[in-house]
């Protein structure tokens, strides 16, 4: 033991770390497919709390966590589009596009909320059926009795997330693969980079940067759907606490690239984990650390990586930029 803290509870700090992480590696795959081909996404914060709304009042009505799912990718896709419409269509300003995103995503929530269900902007309790629950693999408990050390990691950290922490982790290698692996992620990095020589190609910029946007908007569905239908038992209002700002900036930190931004997410959540197990805990020189100053540690590193190494990530050339047809 370790300052009062034991092999267990390392493992329950990163068990929850990946439950934390989740809807940040969402919303930065999200980000990366979006700011690839050249569109700023600071609406994630605004995807994610609507999708995480509509995911729950679907699953409150109909019982069904799957639903639920296409509920919440439904309204990511569209309010992607949206955001594509002012941004590609009518080449309007990117970063207000986006505001007006999560703001419209801020007050329309708990509008509707009120509405519906009558309870502050928050939606009814869901019942495990209406939910994405843990899932055990078989032989779990088994392996972690009998193997030192890989055993109880594979138990504790590995086994008993829900379908969606999964899918999460999926979604890194998916996004490398398409950006890195295909010929459509090559066109989208081109976008990105110099939409004129795409255009001379006789490619369609636009069309390239509304696919884009429309799985920015699927992946930023899921996020939404396991904040309200797996993480929680229901919406909350602003129930996204900024977690889409929070992973923007994980995205900018790991260059645009799956893999460090993934790590990233994961350090972002790790710090959120901690926050609970350290409170209370006497440390030497610095004694009891305060758990607000701990839950605040995210959002302090985020201002702090951001301002120490924003100047060493490149962003692609033509982010931010409406393209205008030659003719």
């Amino acid at each position: 033991m370790l300052f009062g803290i034991s092999w267990m509870d390392i493992l329950a700090v990163f068990d929850a770390t990946i439950r934390v992480s989740t809807p940040l590696i969402l919303c930065a795959m999200a980000g990366i497919f979006s700011e690839r081909s050249g569109i700023i996404d600071i609406s994630l914060e605004g995807k994610l709390l609507a999708t995480a709304f509509a995911a729950a009042a679907v699953a409150a009505w109909t019982g069904s966590a799957w639903l639920a799912l296409g509920a919440g990718i439904l309204v990511g896709i569209v309010l992607a589009l949206v955001h594509g419409f002012a941004c590609i269509t009518h080449r309007g300003n990117q970063v207000v596009s986006g505001l007006a995103i999560n703001i419209l995503a801020s007050g329309l929530t708990v509008v509707l909320g009120i509405a519906w269900f009558a309870q502050g902007g928050q939606t009814p309790s869901l019942p495990a059926e209406a939910r994405f629950m843990p899932i055990d693999f078989p032989g779990a408990a088994a392996i972690g009795d009998a193997v030192p050390i890989v055993g109880p990691l594979f138990n504790e950290v590995i086994n008993g997330h829900n379908l969606l922490v999964y899918v999460a982790l999926l979604a890194v290698f998916a996004t490398w693969w398409v950006i890195y692996r295909t010929r459509f992620g090559l066109r989208v990095r081109a976008v990105g980079e110099n939409p004129l020589a795409i255009d001379t190609a006789g490619l369609s910029v636009s069309r390239l940067r509304y696919s884009s946007l429309a799985i920015c908007g699927l992946l930023a569905g899921i996020a939404g759907t396991y904040l309200s239908v797996a993480q929680n038992a229901s919406f909350v209002r602003e129930m996204s606490a900024g977690q889409g700002y929070i992973a923007l900036a994980a995205m900018i930190f790991g260059k645009w690239r799956p893999v460090p931004a993934m790590f990233a997410c994961l350090m972002f959540g790790f710090l959120d984990a901690i926050a609970i197990r350290l409170q209370g805990i006497v440390l030497p020189v610095i004694g009891e650390v305060p758990v607000q100053f701990i839950q605040a540690l995210p959002y302090i590193l985020t201002v702090v990586l951001l301002a120490g190494f924003i100047g060493k990530a490149v962003a692609p050339k033509a982010i931010g930029t409406p393209f205008v047809k030659e003719r």
